[in-house]
């Protein structure tokens, strides 16, 4: 990998992780026409993927920093409240969304953890797997657009819907489904407003993205003393995906959530519907291996 790789690496996650397209699905992609990704080694290949979404979680922090000082706030203030004997005092509406988005992240870090194996092995680098993945979730996301109500917001959630949009967000462990696809589907299937399925989906991500971070950074320092050569794809190149991830992850968000407040999904369904046939026709003319 040199260092103009690197930047269309990080350009390519920043967007994609935070677009209803599968970011995975795009770097594999990139991976295998550039050759980067082993097939000795595929977990690697993950390892380099999950340190790159620490970019991307850093987007997610910065841009809603108001937000999360203001529910670690109220969450500590609510406690403080109870500890001194107001068991009665209601939540605050901050708190009660950070315990929403506490509980909606319980459903990835169970199955993540069962099926580590598989996520960092060679089927999940599959791009038949991931040819299916697209095509389904469009059709899903279509279905989702064309029975949503559009009606609720965030603070409306109840706890069976942070669940309901955690499982969405596993879901995204195949490769090709998308983290913000199948969880802002989940949201629209449940009657969110567009936007605040959106914001939900970006905030729920904060703790499944930070942990598969560091437990990947913890894997490559393991790897690298066991003599798996994860460095051939340089630790410099690494660190400059990461940093172009972070800002491209910033404007990606920024631009949907303003493009959700006024306009459908469909033009997602339509991406993915494309680069599912094109990826299908590049398999049948062996441009592309599975």
């Amino acid at each position: 990998m040199n260092l103009l790789e690197a930047i269309f690496l990080g350009i390519l996650q920043g967007l994609t992780e935070f677009l209803p397209i599968s970011s995975t699905a795009h770097l594999t992609i990139a991976g295998k026409v550039l050759g980067l990704v082993s097939q000795e080694h595929p977990e690697a290949w993950t390892a380099f993927i999950a340190v790159m979404q620490l970019g991307t979680l850093a987007a997610v922090l910065f841009y809603f920093r108001r937000d999360i000082v203001t529910m670690s706030v109220s969450v500590f203030r609510d406690l403080g409240q109870r500890l001194g004997g107001k068991w009665s005092a209601p939540a605050s509406p901050e708190t009660r969304l950070a315990w929403l988005i506490a509980l909606g992240t319980l459903p990835v870090s169970v199955i993540g953890f069962l099926f580590r194996h598989q996520i960092e092995g060679a089927l999940t680098k599959s791009l038949l797997v991931i040819v299916a993945s697209l095509v389904g979730l469009a059709a899903l996301l279509w279905l989702a657009e064309k029975v949503a109500r559009h009606a609720r917001e965030i603070h409306q959630l109840h706890w069976i819907d942070a669940l309901v949009i955690g499982f969405g967000q596993a879901c995204a462990l195949i490769p090709g489904s998308s983290r913000s696809g199948t969880t802002i589907t989940a949201g629209l299937f449940l009657g969110l407003k567009r936007e605040s399925a959106a914001r939900f989906s970006f905030l729920l991500s904060i703790p499944a993205v930070l942990a598969s971070g560091v437990f990947e950074l913890l894997k490559i320092y393991e790897m690298s003393h066991a003599g798996t050569d994860i460095f051939q794809l340089g630790m410099t190149n690494l660190v400059v995906s990461t940093l172009v991830a972070a800002i491209s992850g910033y404007a990606a968000i920024a631009w949907l959530l303003r493009y959700l407040m006024k306009n459908t999904t469909m033009v997602f369904v339509a991406y993915r519907l494309v680069l599912g046939l094109v990826l299908t026709a590049l398999l049948m003319f062996n441009v592309l291996q599975p």
